[in-house]
């Protein structure tokens, strides 16, 4: 190991306060004891509040998430990795910036983008991406306040958990949110929604769907809305018999669906929302409307599907039969993809940080010295958020090996980074400063609570602006 590096800490440089760029931290914080390294680690945010998918990519009624915040902010209340928020890469600081202030950069900084989908009529107005839904109703301080709800029925394209998550926001009474830590200005928008019907659309089978079984389970939680199902959807090869007896979480699933089949024919009154599980459904065109005239609105009107069967393999082929179906909203949740980072090598393909490992590779294949990534804009959006703590691991191993090949930093000191922000006019968030916006949320929804008829836990602050003054407010 180089003598930079054993006179002093190495300096760290995470970018990505989500769950992998936290558990990247705390892996390589925690190494410290474990391997006798020392290390000074810096974790970067382009928003003022920390957690990232978390705070901004699941929806507010999944409780599991409170427990995966207090992981997180139990790492981070350490004290052993610096916070700064509000930090954008690229126009705040560069990568040529954290390359001169740190000896490693690890990037976490996900996959927030949707996936495109090929497909004639996407472009229609009431056509969506349901990550740029997701983060209309997570309270995304850079997303608009408003969003055109005005749709009664709705089709959702996706059976992962991300499209039960968008079928039940868009579904579900809006009161029954109250008790989440939903923006005000999202549950006036779904209170005025005139919803009636939502349908979710997979191209394959029950036993084929990528949701999981606690996904699948809460949409039977929500209060006036029956759960539809259909008999002609219901198929299962040789494949899909073989899975339901090896997996079981296949075999919860398939059972619940099957057991709602049965609720559903006993069902003696009709709630005042639907929400529509089909399955064997391949979209072919989201449908525009026409006028009186015949000419086009611009407007999503319809969705076509070919029906689909399994080939005996799990897998699917089209049988040639047509349905049109009226909606006047699509939501895409067909999966995400990664952004680009400037002066990064970037996969344009798989939208992710090439890289082997967790070690960035330029053009030719080499490692770019000092540059790691982990999560999703390492290996894509696949996996569940506990996923990150593998994947990180591997990277901060990669590291580690590589701590005598470190291109050493031209500004090592810790309060270097610090007076580059100030000089640069950068209202740049602490750990200290998400305290406080904690603190002022729960004391928001303390005070809803006293005013309203249910509980809220918190309120979450939504414009950056009033997120950066509570963060620094006597700083």
């Amino acid at each position: 190991m180089s003598e930079t590096h054993t006179s002093r800490p190495t300096r760290v440089a995470v970018v990505g306060a989500g769950p992998a760029g936290v558990y990247a931290s705390d892996i390589l914080a925690k190494a410290q004891k474990k391997r006798d390294l020392r290390f000074s680690i810096d974790l970067f945010d382009r928003y003022p509040a920390p957690f990232g998918l978390i705070r901004y990519g699941v929806a507010p009624d999944h409780p599991r998430i409170k427990g995966i915040i207090k992981a997180l902010h139990k790492v981070m209340d350490r004290g052993d990795v610096r916070l700064f928020g509000n930090v954008d890469i690229g126009s705040d600081l560069s990568i040529e910036d954290l390359r001169a202030h740190y000896d490693a950069v690890i990037f976490a900084t996900g996959a927030v983008k949707d996936a495109q989908m090929d497909l004639p009529g996407v472009e229609l107005e009431g056509s969506f991406g349901a990550a740029d839904f997701v983060s209309w109703y997570d309270g995304h301080p850079d997303y608009p306040r408003e969003w055109p709800l005005e749709a009664e029925q709705i089709a959702v394209i996706g059976n992962g958990n991300v499209a039960l998550d968008v079928a039940r926001v868009l579904s579900k009474q809006p009161d029954d949110l109250l008790t989440t830590e939903i923006p005000d200005n999202v549950y006036q928008g779904l209170a005025s929604s005139p919803v009636k019907d939502v349908h979710v659309f997979g191209r394959r089978g029950p036993a084929q769907v990528k949701f999981t079984p606690l996904e699948l389970r809460e949409l039977s939680h929500s209060e006036d809305v029956d759960i539809v199902l259909y008999e002609e959807d219901f198929d299962f090869d040789e494949a899909s018999d073989e899975a339901i007896k090896s997996n079981n979480q296949i075999k919860t699933m398939v059972n619940t669906l099957a057991n709602w089949m049965v609720e559903q024919e006993e069902r003696t009154e009709e709630a005042s929302r639907r929400l529509h599980l089909h399955f064997l459904h391949q979209p072919v065109e989201i449908l525009e409307g026409r006028d009186s005239t015949g000419a086009g609105t611009g407007k999503v009107a319809g969705i076509r599907f070919e029906r689909m069967e399994l080939d005996g393999t799990g897998n699917v082929k089209g049988t040639g039969e047509y349905q049109d179906y009226p909606v006047q909203a699509v939501y895409r949740a067909i999966g995400y993809f990664g952004s680009e980072i400037e002066g990064i090598p970037f996969d344009a393909k798989r939208g992710v940080v090439r890289n082997e490992a967790g070690r960035v590779l330029d053009e030719d294949g080499h490692h770019v010295p000092g540059t790691y990534a982990t999560g999703w804009i390492k290996r894509g959006p696949v996996g569940l958020i506990g996923h990150t703590k593998g994947d990180a691991l591997e990277t901060i191993d990669c590291l580690i090996s590589d701590l005598d090949r470190l291109p050493p930093a031209q500004h090592p000191q810790e309060e270097s980074i610090v007076q580059l922000l100030e000089a640069r006019g950068v209202e740049y968030t602490t750990w200290e400063g998400w305290l406080k916006l904690d603190e002022h949320e729960l004391a928001l929804g303390e005070a809803a609570s006293e005013n309203g008829q249910v509980t809220r836990e918190r309120v979450k602050v939504v414009p950056r602006a009033d997120m950066v003054k509570i963060s620094r407010a006597q700083r």
